[in-house]
């Protein structure tokens, strides 16, 4: 019984043969088929097996070899405005070491801050030489924006130097809902190298000024207070700040000597500053954008480009400077006096099909007085919200 058991399964098999052996032979060309494949086919995949794991296959007789990254070399000795950095700090070298590695191999990146530094620094410089501060100061701007002038941070700081609206208006920046200045180039890099000299006197020493630029003075004053110390490279503070004097430092050693770490550029691809002029403005009443543009032969997309600071569509009242294309500055005083509407009359505020808008007035008053629909109101006019300005002109009559 146990040799019956133990030989079922080769019973059970050679039952299993048997039963093939009934099934009819298949014809001549399919068993000729089946002997190329089982004669041929195994050679063939053991030529491709071959081919597939041998090192130079397909390069002929060597294979090409890796590419060689190089590491990225640390200066022997780094100061930031004319203050020494302690690289014999473990901590410090290698808290540089990782932001010059991090920014010398974004390529893009750094091709941009190269590229748009020739348009931006000559006027950074001239105003540091003007107030006696530091080049070094520069780099900031490229830290804090990349030198793009109407980038907003996550935060809400705005502009070239990333200010902040409570900071911004302490330094003199007008921040209201018609004027943004922080994204006014020239009077934001006014505002940001004051703010940075005051820091200086604050704190002693160009570094905690950065820090303080960056988190706040309260940051840096209760760090103080608390930790005793005055050196930033021995106070604990926020990881952002931490990081901030580094990133500088490693933006300086990059754009004061670009092939040193493998870029190079012409000065043909640098972009020059923008070429335009400069026209001391007194709005009384807002000016339709459009109809400036229009009547100085140009666009309202230039008009807006040249001057990032202005929101909306029109000239907001005030004093200020606006950019127009080059040529174009003689005659822009004459056409904004002839774009600007009258002076409101208290007895006659309806004439010929317009309104001129009135403090106090809405949409839906205006509407009433006129007698149409808010809707065709803001139709005829353009209006995609419901903010008018006091001074507009607006068309009443279809």
């Amino acid at each position: 019984m146990p040799d019956q058991v133990r030989h079922d399964g080769v019973r059970l098999f050679s039952c299993q043969v048997n039963k093939l052996s009934l099934i009819p032979k298949i014809d001549t060309l399919s068993q000729t088929m089946v002997k190329f494949m089982n004669r041929k086919l195994p050679v063939f995949f053991f030529f491709c097996l071959i081919f597939t794991l041998h090192p130079s296959a397909g390069y002929g007789s060597q294979a090409p070899p890796l590419p060689v990254i190089q590491n990225i070399p640390l200066p022997k000795s780094m100061n930031l405005c004319g203050e020494k950095m302690p690289l014999d700090n473990p901590y410090v070298r290698e808290m540089l070491d990782r932001e010059l590695t991090i920014s010398a191999w974004d390529r893009a990146q750094v091709f941009m801050w190269l590229k748009r530094a020739g348009r931006y620094f000559p006027h950074i410089e001239r105003e540091l030489k003007k107030k006696g501060l530091p080049d070094d100061l520069k780099y900031l701007a490229v830290a804090e924006s990349a030198l793009i002038t109407n980038i907003r941070s996550p935060k809400g700081a705005r502009g070239t130097w990333q200010f902040m609206a409570q900071t911004a208006r302490r330094n003199g920046l007008r921040k209201d809902r018609f004027i943004d200045e922080r994204r006014h180039f020239e009077r934001s890099t006014e505002a940001a190298l004051n703010h940075l000299k005051d820091l200086k006197v604050i704190f002693g020493k160009w570094a905690l000024a950065f820090a303080a630029y960056n988190c706040g003075e309260p940051c840096i004053n209760r760090a103080i207070r608390k930790q005793k110390v005055r050196d930033y490279y021995r106070l604990n503070l926020p990881r952002e700040t931490e990081r901030y004097i580094f990133r500088i430092a490693a933006i300086k050693c990059i754009m004061k000597d670009p092939g040193k770490y493998g870029y190079r550029i012409t000065p043909e691809s640098t972009y020059e500053p923008v070429s335009c002029d400069i026209v001391k403005v007194r709005i009384r009443y807002p000016v339709n954008i459009t109809k400036l543009a229009k009547a100085l032969g140009t666009d309202f997309k230039v008009i807006k480009e040249l001057n990032p600071y202005i929101i909306g569509d029109f000239l907001a009242r005030g004093k200020y400077s606006l950019k127009v294309p080059r040529g174009k500055g003689p005659g822009v005083l004459s056409i904004i006096k002839r774009l600007t509407p009258p002076r409101p009359s208290s007895k006659k505020k309806l004439k010929g099909g317009y309104y001129i808008v009135r403090p106090g007035d809405t949409l839906n008053v205006i509407a009433r007085k006129a007698g149409v629909p808010v809707k065709t109101l803001k139709s005829m006019n353009n209006i995609r919200g419901s903010l008018i300005l006091i001074g507009q002109q607006l068309r009443i009559k279809p």
